[in-house]
Order: structure tokens, then C-alpha cells, then sequence
């Protein structure tokens, strides 16, 4: 099994961290990292050494492996015929990474697809490990960028009020980032068009936006489902009315394989005070939930409105994120192994929803 050096610029985490490296010998596998895989995380190649790991080249890694492991994508040029590759590859939207997987006979899992209402596929669940970092992170980052204090001061010179937080899409990421500005001491409200979400915001002991009547946007495995045009329209009209009136806005919404909804408008960023900052975890590169918001970037909008493309938190916490990811991993290759070797079975559920391409990776038959 072999751990590829992430490829994007702005990705610090790696696949596996030292520390697992000898529970994933224990299922029979031997374990090469590609060097300088992990530096970025501060995990060097000595410490993959002394775990007992091998620390190779890159060519040698994709030449000698039969399992890879990623974060993100991998470029299409790494991908040998007959390998078994497993990562957040966003197949919805990487259609030319699953064309090149099929033409290769490249068997891709994918971890973002895996079924979240599955009880037993939640230690495997690296999108909801990731989501709850960068939650906790925006929060954070909220509160350092912000010219103010977030918990109420009474001080002998007079009363500082607390700052006003408002999150957009309470998923996982959206319910970290409420309980966060709420210990640091926010005043937070939170919405999602999710018909469950009033319940779980309030359970945080924080208040619910109430836009009037709004669509229900209950989806499947349990995400929002993309709105109609009008319906994004009224919804779009409703929180430009309140979103002026937060100090801080943080917004979380992702539709899987679809372009994130468009939450919060340039007019309503530059309706907000002097100070105000925005941070938009769905920043990418096809959009997010902030009209003009850039991924890895932080603009100053209108009259001093701080604007903060946020989509990949978790590299920033790359510690954290690879402890995190790396136990969802081992999840997942516990999963797959059979008598000392990884095994595609299509019959079971969890495996069915995401494998993306099989093909045979061993001398065991695997089902496409």
C-alpha cells in the first residue's frame, strides 16, 4: 500500500500519519510513503521510517503498489493499469479522472460517497471528520479576523456586547462552527432549509433564523437537495433583509455534485457594517455561497466587509485533519480486506455506493 504526496498547492494533509502506520501492517499490508509525503504536517520521512513504513520515491510508490492512498484527486499521469486508488476523488464533478480510472482499469473508492445513514460505514465517514474540522476552524478564524471581541466584556470603562454570529447551513461543518462561536461566547443563529435543522440548532443553545414560509430542502443521506430557481430566489431575497445585521457570517452549504447554492449576494456583503467579515467554507472553483468570494483568498469588500474564501480548512489544521482522515482510512481497508488483501464485493452496500470504477486489481475476481 502506497501514500502519494498530495498534488494541490494549498493541500497540507497526507492519507495516513505515522502513528497508523503499524495497525495498517497488522492487516497484512507493507507500507511505502512517497517522500516527503507528509512534511507539510509535520510528519517527516524519519518518522514513517521508524513507524516501519518505506520511504520511496514517487515513481517507485505508483510502480510497486497495488493500494494507493490520497486526499484529493491525484493528476491522471499517476495512475497505473490494474491499481487500487482510494481518496476524496469527487467523481460528480472529476468525470475525467473516472473516464481515465475506466480506460486503465484503475478500481477508484471514493469516500465522499459513502452512505452517511449507514451506522457501520460512520468510521469510514472521512467527509464528516473533515466537515466537523473545518466548522470548528471557521469559527476560529471568524473570531481572529474580526476586529472585535466575541464574548460580552463588562469592563470598568462600560459594557462590550458580544459579536453576532450567523451560520448558513447546518450540516456537520455548519453545527461545529454554532458550538464554537457559542464556547467562544457569539451570540449565533443558525438556518438551513432542512426541516430537522431548527431542532438541531437550538440543541446548541443557539436561535434560529426564521425566514417565513421557505421551501423544505430535505434531501438523501442526509443533505439539503438543491433548490428550484425560484425557490433559490425567494430564499436568496429573505436573508439579504437579515444577514446586514451579523457581525459575522459563515456559510456551509454543498449540494453533492452540484454547484454550491448562491446564499448570500455582493449586495447584501456590502450592506453589512464596517468590520464585518464573511467566510464561505463552499469557496471552490465552479462558486460557493458567497457571491464574489475567491477560494484561498481574503478580500475586503465594499466598506471594509472582510471576505474569506475558505473551502479547504481542513488543510489548515493538517495535524488534526490527518489523524482524523487517516482513521477513516483504516477504517475503510479493514472493510475491504479478505485473507491479507483488499477485496472489491459490489453486493455489499457500503461498497456499492463507493466504489466508482472496479477492475481486477488482484488474481480475486472484482465486479465492475
Amino acid at each position: 500500500m502506497g501514500v502519494l504526496r498530495e498534488s494541490a498547492a494549498a493541500e497540507r494533509r497526507v492519507a495516513l500519519p505515522p502513528g497508523l502506520v503499524g495497525k495498517v501492517r497488522a492487516l497484512g499490508l507493507a507500507v511505502a510513503v512517497e517522500r516527503g509525503a507528509g512534511e507539510r504536517a509535520w510528519f517527516s520521512d524519519s518518522a514513517y521510517r521508524e513507524a516501519g513504513a518505506a520511504v520511496l520515491t514517487a515513481e517507485e510508490v505508483i510502480d510497486s503498489c497495488d493500494t494507493l492512498l490520497c486526499v484529493g484527486p491525484p493528476a491522471v499521469s499517476r495512475l497505473r493499469p490494474g491499481r487500487l486508488l482510494i481518496g476524496l476523488l469527487d467523481p460528480l464533478r472529476n468525470t475525467d479522472l473516472v473516464a481515465v480510472c475506466a480506460a486503465r482499469g484503475v478500481t477508484a473508492v471514493s469516500l465522499d460517497l459513502l452512505p452517511r445513514t449507514l451506522s457501520r460505514a460512520q468510521p469510514m465517514d472521512a467527509l464528516t471528520s473533515q466537515a466537523a474540522i473545518a466548522g470548528y476552524k471557521a469559527a476560529v478564524l471568524a473570531a481572529d479576523t474580526y476586529g472585535g471581541y466575541f464574548p460580552m466584556l463588562v469592563t470598568a470603562a462600560g459594557t462590550v456586547r458580544p459579536a453576532t454570529v450567523l451560520v448558513l447551513g447546518t450540516g456537520v461543518a455548519g453545527l461545529a462552527a454554532i458550538g464554537t462561536a457559542r464556547r467562544i461566547g457569539a451570540i449565533v443563529t443558525g438556518y438551513d432549509i432542512r426541516p430537522e435543522a431548527a431542532d438541531e440548532v437550538r440543541s446548541l443553545g443557539a436561535h434560529f433564523l426564521d425566514l417565513g414560509p421557505a421551501p423544505h430542502g430535505g434531501g438523501t443521506g442526509g443533505y439539503a437537495r438543491a433548490l428550484s430557481a425560484g425557490e433559490r430566489a425567494a430564499q436568496q431575497d429573505a436573508l439579504q433583509e437579515r444577514v446586514v445585521g451579523f457581525d459575522i457570517i459563515i456559510t456551509t452549504a454543498r449540494v453533492p455534485g452540484r454547484t454550491p447554492p448562491l446564499l448570500v449576494t455582493a449586495e447584501a456583503v456590502k450592506g453589512m457594517r464596517p468590520g464585518s467579515v464573511v467566510i464561505d467554507l463552499a469557496a471552490g472553483a465552479d462558486g460557493g455561497n458567497v457571491e464574489g468570494s475567491v477560494p484561498d483568498t481574503s478580500l475586503i469588500v465594499g466598506d471594509g466587509v472582510t471576505v474569506i474564501g475558505a473551502g479547504n480548512l481542513p488543510s489548515a489544521m493538517a495535524p488534526a485533519a490527518t489523524a482524523a482522515y487517516g482513521r477513516n482510512i483504516l477504517a475503510v481497508l479493514t472493510h475491504l480486506m479478505q485473507d491479507g488483501a483488499p477485496v472489491i464485493d459490489r453486493s455489499d452496500e457500503i461498497q456499492a455506493a463507493i466504489v466508482v470504477h472496479g477492475a481486477a486489481t488482484t488474481d480475486r475476481e472484482i465486479t465492475a
